[in-house]
Order: structure tokens, then sequence, then C-alpha cells
């Protein structure tokens, strides 16, 4: 059976992500296919969607590497971030549907039980499957394709400290979700302005070699997993 590239990207991401690989390190075709436990065809073509993505750069006498972005790029991202989630939460105010408002609320249930309990692992992921559900409520493919890689490269370039008041921070999240029903959009917009600006507070650049990196193993093999492949 073949292995659609997409889950070979997602597999190579999530290990950028994760400092897997270094910035600035090769990604040579056949070290990544023997990892993954693929051909070098989807490979091939994960990394040209790595690349378009920012991840990857090819460089003369090297290949593919991965990439090493600036400070000002880094920066450029949280701003970035902070002027499209305010416009999703508007439009999705305005294109929302029944099963998006369920799941929200959903998750505004979970994070404030959660925080209750001081369960921060579990929040950053509630937090990350609510902002994604917000966006694909917004009805636009591309805002959300745009709001899912700034998401994915800005957990690469920083480190979130946790919050001092995980309770304030999602009853912002069911005030985003009360304006979203209501379909009251420019509420949608301020409180997810708002949220967005004090959640940017809380993150911290990565710096390479920086004593946040973890001791990673480089040459086990890693195969995809197809049933739990997220894109």
């Amino acid at each position: 059976m073949r292995i659609p590239a997409h889950s070979v990207c997602t597999a190579i991401r999530d290990d950028i992500i994760a400092g897997v690989y270094e910035r600035g390190s090769r990604l040579t075709e056949e070290l990544l296919a023997r990892r993954y436990g693929v051909s070098r065809v989807p490979v091939r073509e994960a990394l040209r969607t790595l690349e378009a993505e920012g991840f990857v750069v090819t460089r003369r006498h090297a290949g593919a590497c991965v990439a090493e972005p600036t400070e000002q790029e880094a920066s450029d991202l949280l701003e970035m971030r902070m002027l499209l989630e305010p416009l999703g939460a508007a439009r999705a105010a305005q294109r929302r549907t029944e099963a998006h408002l369920k799941v929200l609320r959903g998750l505004v249930r979970l994070g404030q039980e959660r925080a209750r309990r001081g369960h921060s692992e579990d929040l950053r992921s509630l937090g990350g499957w609510f902002h994604e559900t917000l966006a694909q409520a917004s009805g636009s493919p591309a805002l959300t394709s745009a709001l899912a890689q700034l998401r994915h490269k800005i957990a690469w370039m920083y480190t979130v400290e946790v919050s001092a008041g995980p309770a304030e921070s999602w009853a912002e999240h069911g005030g985003i979700v009360d304006a979203v029903a209501r379909g009251d959009s420019e509420r949608a917009r301020s409180i997810t302005a708002l949220h967005a600006e004090r959640a940017t507070s809380s993150h911290r650049l990565r710096f390479p070699g920086g004593k946040d990196r973890a001791e990673r193993v480089r040459t086990s093999q890693h195969p995809v997993n197809m049933t739990s492949a997220r894109h």
C-alpha cells in the first residue's frame, strides 16, 4: 500500500516542531524514507510541501535542510495570528453550524473543568482543538489553512509558559462561543483579539541549542501511523 505524502508530511513536520531535526540540519530522502518506513517518492513530495510552508529550505550542494527562521520572522507570525484569529471568529459568527457550536461548547466545558483541576497539559491540547474548530467554523478553507500553518510554525518557534490565570482564559473562550452563537461578529472579533493579545505575552522564543531543547532519539525507526495521521 502506498503511504500518502500528506501522512509523511505530517510526521516530518511534527518531528521538526518537536526538535528531532535541528534547524539547519540536512534532510536526506534516503534517511527519511528509512525512518518513516516509506519509499522516497512520498518523502520527496512531503519535502516540497514543507518547503512551501517554510519548514524546509533547499540549499545548493546540501539539498533539503530544516529552515532557520529569524527572530523577525517569528515575531511576524504572532502578529499575523493576532490579525487572522479575530477575523476567523467574526466569520464564524456568521457561518457556524450547530455542529460547530456543539463541539465548541463541549471544549469550553472541558477546558473550564481542567482549569479548575490545574491540568495544564490537557489545557494546551484543548486550546488547540478549540481554535482549530473556531477556524473551521469560519467557513473559509483558505483562512482555516492559514491559521493551521501559523499554529504549527508558532509551536515550532516558541515555548508557551503556563498561564497564571487559566480560568480567565477559558472564560474568554466561553465569551467567544457565546458571541458566535448569537451571530455577533464584532463581539466575537473583539473578545478574540483581546484573547490573542494576552496569549501572545506567554510565548517565549526558542533558540537553537537553548536549554528548552530536549534530547531526542534520532536513529530509531518511526513508521508512519496511518490511523493517527491528522492531515
